[in-house]
């Protein structure tokens, strides 16, 4: 933002040197870029961060500057003469799309002269930068800069009926902007357009067709709030920017609307004579003033580390234009300006305190009280998950949450999952455009990434946020998922799920069941992971034609995991017991079963007969036989049971007790016989 120094000089007595000016400017945090005279005047650049939109005008450094001074400023209150038949019967403005334009205003002045603007209007803008155009459009620029609100005069008389419509392009419009490039608009760009065609893009830059020349002589002036998100994303769209969108992206002061409107035409009126006709089309409502904001007094040197004195901290609140609406001993609650959007919160006032006081009275040996707070659960959760999965030779990745229509199909048949994904337009990603309701997909991308660069079997993990649209409500959910993807088998993979388990604690039975597959599976490789009965997530290999769309190479297998029930059923306390010092005894079995007998059945009737004996320490799937000696349709399954006493070494007799239970019980429950 180039401020002229002499244009300061209208709101408010600047009795100190330019170097003081902008060194405590730059201290309270509009830093000093460069001074440059130009013709007789200053031309100040400041960096203006982007909450602080307000200091995009002359009103509003002249403000700042009043308060770190101590200084009193004042601001032209505009209040032109009226003559002759009301606006409302001579103009028409139609707002098709309140959402993107909450508040539209228009003037109309007849039998004004365009011309050169005057010396002062010519060296004011000089100053800054600008050309003069002629006295009408200099005016509009002049109130920009002076209030940081944009306007633009159109001629009335080449609008098509006299009117103004707000809203979105038609498919086919384009329009010729007054840098005379031609833009071809599409259906999601506001525009203000007549009766006929779109005369300016809103909130960007208007139309060569309706700009004042000198042969104008009805002006109709628009000042306008349009939605943030809207300039910003057209302005990027057409590769367009001006002023008036660098301010409107930033958010404008709702009160500076309806004022430079006055303003605006007060100043034609002076300057380039006509008649201004009474009343304003005021098309929205006012923006409702921000919600109150409660400071403790105590907090202040809490946060700073200083004590600053209660008058003191309220008269910097008050200076920055803050109201006050009650205050006791021990806090204060104050109302914030129009023009300062940014102040929503207690450390937003302690941080304009701190600001406005003086960051250098704060001693830099000063210490501040401070605790260290205890990690969650959460984290505590994340760090053995990342440790565990790390053990085991997998990376961690950080994938972005939006993702392209390549990647954003479903991974698994998540059954609350049905609805189309969500959509941001304005993401600064052409491709990129969707929230991912999967984890897997942007891991399987990084997988062919490493492919690509000589690591063909990338094993990866992420532990993110997904996002699935809700049919009730605008705001999606929002739940973690902790996604792994890598080569090997589908053991390997359950091996890993189970190592993961084992290390949080969870003592809940982790069982996989067969699932119909979906086509980004192959056949028969899905499968739905239950924890205590409840689903928790899926796993499975990538099928081959799947892998070819993603240009994948190898064969890979992938697991996507509620978070969130991981870290509710994890118990991380810590638990020790003493390790027996005699050793252990293995046994292994090899059971003959009909083939339709899974893994887990075995498991199940094993920990069922074994669940009251002390000495048994566990059960290892080993690997399973069919063919040869096995009659067809059975199959032979090969497991080792671990035994341990706690106070004695265990003889062969006691541990062939038990394992005679176990084959007993395989026999009656699961018609399974020693292989022979």
């Amino acid at each position: 933002m180039i401020v002229s120094w002499n244009w300061l000089t209208d709101y408010l007595r600047l009795d100190m040197p330019v170097e003081t000016l902008t060194e405590r400017l730059a201290l309270r945090g509009l830093n000093h870029e460069e001074t440059r005279e130009v013709g007789g005047d200053l031309a100040i650049d400041l960096e203006v961060t982007s909450n602080r939109p307000d200091c995009l005008s002359h009103i509003g450094v002249a403000r700042e500057t009043a308060v770190v001074f101590g200084k009193h400023a004042w601001f032209p209150e505009p209040d032109p003469q009226v003559v002759g038949e009301d606006v409302h019967e001579l103009a028409r403005v139609d707002v098709e799309d309140p959402d993107l334009c909450p508040r539209f205003t228009a003037r109309l002045i007849t039998g004004v002269k365009a011309g050169p603007s005057p010396w002062f209007l010519r060296k004011r803008l000089e100053t800054l930068g600008l050309r003069s155009i002629n006295n009408i459009a200099d005016i509009t620029n002049y109130v920009l800069f002076e209030c940081g609100q944009p306007l633009h005069a159109y001629d009335y008389d080449k609008l098509f009926e006299n009117r103004l419509i707000v809203r979105k392009a038609r498919p086919g419009e384009s329009l010729i902007a007054i840098n005379n490039k031609k833009y071809d608009l599409t259906t999601d760009m506001l525009v203000i357009a007549d009766a006929a065609r779109p005369v300016g893009l809103a909130g960007v830059m208007g139309g060569l067709d309706t700009e004042i020349s000198e042969s104008t002589k009805n002006v109709l002036i628009e000042s306008a709030r349009f939605d943030p998100v809207s300039i910003r994303r057209t302005g990027r769209a057409l590769g367009l920017s001006s002023d008036s969108s660098f301010r409107f992206e930033r958010g404008l002061d709702p009160e500076r609307t309806e004022w430079a409107s006055r303003r605006c035409a007060q100043m034609i009126v002076e300057l380039a004579g006509g008649t201004l006709h009474p009343g304003v089309v005021d098309i929205g409502a006012p923006a409702q003033p921000h919600p109150p904001v409660v400071l403790r007094y105590g907090r202040i040197e809490k946060i700073l580390g200083i004590a600053v004195e209660r008058d003191r901290a309220r008269a910097i609140l008050e200076a920055l234009g803050l109201d006050v609406v009650a205050e006791t001993s021990e806090s204060v609650v104050v109302k914030p300006p129009s023009w300062r959007a940014d102040l929503e919160r207690e450390i937003d006032l302690i941080e304009e305190i701190a600001r406005i006081h003086g960051y250098e009275q704060i001693p830099e040996d000063r210490s501040v009280p401070t605790a260290l707070a205890p990690r969650g659960k959460r984290e505590r959760v994340e760090d053995v998950v990342r440790s565990t999965l790390t053990a085991l030779g997998y990376d961690e990745a950080v994938t972005f949450s939006l993702v392209s229509d390549e990647l954003s199909f479903p991974i698994f048949p998540v059954e609350s999952n049905d609805r189309p994904p969500l959509k941001v337009e304005h993401s600064t990603r052409k491709k990129e455009t969707i929230l991912r309701r999967d984890l897997v997909p942007s891991l399987l991308a990084a997988r062919r990434h490493n492919e690509a660069r000589g690591e063909p079997d990338a094993r990866l993990f992420e532990i993110a946020q997904v996002y699935h649209p809700k049919a009730e409500s605008p705001l999606p959910d929002e739940p973690t998922r902790l996604a792994i993807v890598g080569g090997g088998d589908f053991r390997a993979l359950k091996g890993v799920v189970e190592t993961l388990l084992e290390r949080l604690h969870i003592s809940d039975q982790l069982e996989t069941e067969l699932v119909i597959n979906v086509d980004v599976f192959e056949p028969s490789t899905l499968a739905r992971i239950t924890l205590g009965g409840s689903t928790i997530g899926y796993m499975g290999s990538i099928h081959p034609i799947h892998r070819d769309a993603l240009e994948l190479r190898q064969a890979c297998y992938a697991v996507e995991l509620s978070f969130d029930v991981l870290i509710d059923k994890a118990d991380l306390v810590p638990r020790h017991a003493r390790i027996s010092d005699f050793p252990a005894v293995s046994r292994d079995l090899s059971l003959v079963s009909p083939n339709t007998v899974a893994w887990k059945e075995f498991s199940s009737v094993v920990l069922e007969v074994m669940k009251n004996d002390p000495t048994f320490e566990g059960l290892t799937y080993l690997d399973s036989f069919s063919g040869g000696n096995v009659p067809a349709g059975f199959e032979s399954v090969h497991f080792g049971l671990r035994f341990r006493g706690r106070d004695r070494t265990l003889t062969g007799e006691e541990v062939d007790r038990s394992v005679a239970a176990i084959v007993e019980a395989c026999r009656q429950k699961l018609k399974a016989t020693l292989r022979t």
